[in-house]
């Protein structure tokens, strides 16, 4: 995948200028779904209804965000043109350009507009047929990824909803019931980052289901190599404020806003998690060949030498030190962050999962059935670390300490390839924020260390043209500016 540009941050105050997340964020549309298995209590069975159930001028559909409860322009932040926060409704759209045209073309799979193989991606359709072929309501694929692919199909819960929503605002232990009450009626529990977690791995990570992952044969067709990270590409589609009232409905009394830096790291748990169920299904191989999605995309897409003085392409790297030259090795760009994670907010957990990463790459290059094995002993770690970073309450201190951990020689030694280089850095931009939305440093001092995320994110724009020492020395300029405010 090569990028053309680096495009918008979206909500963030104190950004000054467009970070290639945001780019990664419309390129990878096309792993979006509306199919999650995360689901928040009691929404079995529920009926979608369409984008249209929520675009009346006293719910989501006003043009000025005005409302006394919530914004009520949602709907026109959602269909912001060109802007990452309107990429959701714009994903069925995009089947018809150019673009996807040929990728289409060199799958031999028709119009994209109408394949399946799209549909479960980059539209709410995939949703609303249930086991067995029931369906579910009815809704338009023009609505693109509408609202209740985020949000859970509202045909149990839009009436409740619609009750708590409008211009005299209700009192806040009365907001508090209402959303509790959604809740079991089939709302998703977004603000729970692993409720929000499993949503948004399905749409951009993969999942079994079908149209719902991006094979290897898709990339080289033509479709974006697949990207996530929970935190920042949350920020980059909100269309609402956290609020005072927003506290009361979703976390109750006292209990405050989103924390960032847990939603960073349960994110990175919840893809490794998925990546890793996946790799032991049937997702795992394709004909007589391993699915190459699951491998480093870098230790194979290097230039190939034909001379006298042979070329070495691999770069060292600890974390793999049991595979062999030449053997493609798991692609761990969650793995090096969760080993950051691990050391900060769960060190029982940490070395168990050193151990078992190395157990893994190891049996990667045995055989398929010890690398299942490894695999389901290793996704029992990352399940744990989890659990454990959902049960925490993560503090302004620790995001100085994870931006330390992800600094470390020990795991900055292992971003050898683009794919963890770009999630080091978005997480590194992730926590900063966090540092801002805690009050830890200021707006202003945030704004003065731009310059180094930016230049760390242009050493990852171009997987092409990676250079794992200038991306290191920028992001180390980064982190030390940022250690200078602790």
């Amino acid at each position: 995948m090569t990028t053309d540009a680096i495009v918008g941050r979206g909500e963030r105050p104190w950004a000054t200028v467009w970070t290639l997340a945001a780019l990664l964020l419309a390129l990878t549309i096309a792993a979006i779904v509306a199919a999650p298995p995360a689901r928040s209590q009691g929404e079995a069975g529920g009926r979608y209804t369409g984008v249209a159930s929520c675009a009346g001028s006293t719910c989501h559909g006003r043009m000025e965000g005005d409302g006394t409860v919530v914004r009520q322009d949602e709907l026109m932040r959602w269909q912001e043109p060109s802007t990452p926060g309107g990429a959701h409704s714009r994903a069925w759209a995009v089947l018809s350009n150019s673009r996807s045209q040929f990728i289409a073309k060199n799958l031999g799979i028709g119009d994209p507009s109408t394949a399946p193989m799209c549909l479960g991606c980059h539209s709410t359709q995939g949703a609303i047929v249930a086991p067995g072929g029931a369906r579910r309501g009815s809704v338009p694929l023009e609505d693109g990824v509408g609202c209740e692919s985020c949000h859970g199909p509202a045909g149990g819960w839009i009436a409740s909803h619609y009750a708590g929503v409008g211009a005299n605002a209700n009192p806040d232990a009365e907001m508090r019931e209402k959303h509790l009450s959604n809740l079991r009626a089939g709302l998703w529990k977004l603000e729970d980052p692993v409720v929000r977690a499993g949503v948004c791995v399905d749409c951009h990570f993969g999942s079994a289901g079908e149209g719902q992952f991006v094979t290897h044969r898709i990339m080289a067709a033509g479709h974006p190599r697949i990207s996530f990270e929970l935190d920042l590409f949350s920020s980059l589609q909100a269309h609402h404020q956290e609020d005072a009232d927003y506290g009361w409905r979703k976390f109750g009394a006292g209990s405050g806003r989103t924390n960032h830096v847990q939603m960073w790291a349960v994110g990175q748990a919840v893809a490794l998690e998925r990546s890793l169920a996946l790799f032991q299904s049937r997702r795992g191989t394709e004909g007589m060949f391993p699915e190459f999605y699951f491998l480093d995309c870098h230790s194979c897409h290097r230039r190939i030498y034909d001379q006298a003085k042979p070329v070495k392409t691999s770069l060292d790297n600890p974390g793999r030190a049991n595979i062999p030259e030449g053997m493609p090795p798991y692609n761990d760009e969650n793995l090096i962050m969760l080993s950051a994670a691990a050391r900060v907010a769960a060190p029982a957990l940490a070395d168990q999962l050193a151990v078992r990463t190395a157990a893994f790459h190891k049996a990667m290059t045995i055989d398929r059935a010890s690398a299942v094995s490894a695999a389901a002993q290793l996704q029992q770690t990352v399940s744990a670390l989890k659990a454990a970073f959902a049960a925490r309450s993560f503090s302004g201190a620790d995001a100085f300490a994870l931006v330390d951990a992800i600094s470390a020689k020990a795991v900055s030694d292992r971003l050898t390839d683009y794919s963890g280089s770009q999630q080091a850095v978005m997480g590194v931009d992730t926590l900063l924020n966090a540092m801002v939305s805690s009050g830890r440093i200021t707006v202003g001092a945030a704004a003065g260390i731009r310059a180094d995320i930016d230049r760390a994110y242009t050493a990852v724009k171009d997987p092409n043209a990676f250079r794992p020492a200038d991306f290191q020395a920028s992001l180390g300029s980064a982190v030390r500016a940022i250690g200078a405010l602790r």
